[in-house]
């Protein structure tokens, strides 16, 4: 593609919008920030000063006053970790911004070591006097809180190792992690006469022109190549660390803290990824088989995963043709959750524009509860680009709806935190779906939404398995780069099957994920909240009464109820096999539809 071209494009996205910072502060230079951080840091001391080693005494009164100024300190302070999280997602090239972050972080740090005792010790009272405090109404509104909490008390060090491994999380853990961040927002890759960002080049990996995504495909594999040795160290120090800090707090697996911090048991998960993994003939080796033959190729390369399935295929649209797009399938849904979503746009909380140094990806940030989400993103115009847009939209709107609990029980656990997004996504596609009259551009469109569902639980499932089997080698032994790309094709060819010819080139491929490095294990929650929406979204077109207000309710509880008792109202129960299995089917009957049609 010439660079004219990639210029038209460009401007045919229209006007795209980037975050306003400034309701919170002016600047990274704000003398505000400094003045803020002070004053919550001396409102931590006297904190700890007046309750430490007093809880289990204290009346459930004022044990509930406590939790209160305990949650009020965190969400002040937390509004300016999330503000300078915020500039380093758009600016991690800007050495300045990077600093700033960093000293945020330290300072966070240090006044979070005064708050630390509180939830130590709360795990020390034993259970008969706290379900004396509990009584009374100020704690009884924190129960979800304390019972999160103490699920953990098992695995609690010592006040002392607590704040040691609190100091040097900076040092360590997440100075490793702010290095990823860093090297891979500076990475060029170089294409067609220019050096463009991960999140251009790999736009160029569902190009409709074969030559053009292999010609992506080489320039990623090369550049992250030769990068290998430091992101191969990166991945293994973190997790090194973890199996440091997983031995010390006795956690059997590397996946056990995970499944914890998600409120699942450790079988659940199990059923989850053992039955996905059973469909990968069903699905995803069904699938590309057919892709294949569409595609006139004999076996696909890894450049063709992602291809679409005819030439000029995917229209691009323009900003305000997505917005729309997206706005009138929730609006179809419910008008309430469309004027929530419309607010992101009508108050520029999104940033949609790509560019030198911001993060490659796609979140919506929650802030805290007394400010709002925000969503970042990288709009170039692609179906896909509608869909991420949907998703994070409903991210979004989980937590606005969720925000009325308060900092400390608005957080979703990840178990329930794909629930909204990926309901957004089917809500948006079936829009798409239904506003499309021609058969040819039907079975695109569907094929596009199997390849979405396919990428969301079968590849995330493969990434947990590569995750599961890298942990568990590391126990023993430091991982190169060529037993790191071993591990990654025998996951890719189990899980993709054997249309695909694999290019020894791709065993890098790895190296660039960011939840291995950001939250090890993350990735099996997309399969989870992708295969509950297929089931509840199946409840929803057979069973519709009362459906939205169930859901309004479910995305309004925030982290008060667990998986099992959120999904209670709608019949389902996640630690029944057949929960997967209903969810994987409704995968399966995309796919035999595709084929009719096909």
């Amino acid at each position: 593609m010439q660079q004219s071209q990639l210029k038209k494009e460009k401007e045919d996205l229209g006007l795209l919008p980037q975050w306003d910072l400034s309701e919170f502060y002016k600047s990274i230079n704000d003398p505000r920030i400094n003045q803020d951080l002070n004053q919550i840091q001396d409102r931590a001391k006297n904190f700890q000063q007046s309750y430490q080693s007093k809880l289990s005494s204290l009346s459930g009164a004022d044990l509930g006053k406590a939790v209160a100024i305990y949650e009020k300190i965190y969400e002040d302070l937390d509004l300016i970790i999330c503000f300078a999280q915020l500039h380093h997602a758009i600016g991690m090239d800007d050495p300045k911004i990077g600093q700033f972050y960093q000293s945020v972080q330290e300072k966070y740090t240090e006044i979070v070591g005064h708050l630390l005792f509180f939830t130590l010790e709360l795990n020390k009272i034993d259970d008969a006097t706290l379900s004396t405090q509990k009584k009374d109404p100020a704690l009884s509104k924190y129960a979800p809180f304390l019972r999160d909490i103490r699920i953990f008390k098992p695995h609690q060090l010592s006040d002392d190792l607590e704040q040691y491994a609190l100091d040097k999380s900076i040092t360590s853990h997440n100075a490793w992690i702010r290095l990823f961040n860093e090297t891979m927002a500076g990475l060029r890759f170089p294409y067609q006469g220019k050096d463009l960002t991960s999140a251009e080049i790999f736009s160029y990996l569902s190009d409709n022109n074969r030559q053009h995504r292999e010609e992506a495909a080489h320039s990623v594999a090369n550049t992250l190549s030769k990068n290998s040795k430091l992101l191969a160290h990166i991945y293994n120090t973190l997790c090194k660390d973890k199996d440091i800090e997983d031995k010390k707090r006795s956690y059997t697996h590397p996946m056990s803290s995970r499944n914890l911090s998600n409120y699942v048991d450790d079988q659940v998960v199990n059923t989850l990824i053992e039955s996905v993994k059973d469909y990968y003939p069903k699905l995803s080796h069904r699938y590309f088989k057919i892709k294949a033959k569409w595609l006139g190729l004999p076996k696909l390369s890894y450049w063709d995963r992602n291809a679409p399935l005819q030439e000029n295929a995917d229209n691009t649209y323009s900003w305000d043709e997505a917005r729309d797009i997206v706005l009138k399938a929730y609006e179809s849904f419910s008008p309430k959750l469309a004027h929530i979503a419309k607010e992101f746009f009508d108050k520029n909380w999104i940033d949609a524009k790509v560019r030198s140094g911001k993060d490659a990806g796609a979140f919506s940030h929650p802030m805290v509860p007394k400010a709002h989400p925000f969503i970042l993103m990288n709009f170039q115009g692609k179906t896909r680009d509608i869909m991420t847009l949907a998703h994070e939209l409903g991210h979004g709107i989980h937590q606005v709806l969720a925000s009325n609990q308060g900092p400390l029980l608005s957080q979703t656990t990840l178990t329930l935190a794909e629930t909204a997004s990926v309901f957004g996504e089917m809500l948006t596609f079936q829009s798409l779906l239904d506003n499309t009259k021609d058969k040819e551009a039907k079975k695109l469109l569907l094929a596009s939404k199997i390849e979405d569902m396919l990428n969301t639980v079968i590849r995330q499932i493969a990434f947990c398995d590569f995750e599961k089997t890298v942990h568990e080698k590391r126990k023993t032994s430091e991982l190169t780069v060529e037993d790191l790309g071993k591990i990654w094709m025998e996951k890719q060819h189990e899980s993709l099957g054997d249309s695909f010819d694999f290019d020894p080139e791709y065993h890098v491929f790895w190296s660039y994920i960011p939840h291995f490095i950001h939250t090890p294990f993350y990735v099996y929650a997309y399969a989870f909240g992708d295969c509950l929406v297929n089931s509840l979204y199946d409840t929803y077109l057979n069973k519709p009464d009362g459906f939205v207000e169930k859901y309004m309710e479910l995305l309004s509880s925030g982290g008060i109820h667990h998986h099992k008792e959120a999904l209670a109202p709608f019949g389902l129960d996640a630690s029944d096999k057949n929960f997967w299995k209903k969810g994987l089917s409704v995968i399966e009957r995309y796919i035999d539809q595709l084929e009719e049609i096909y």
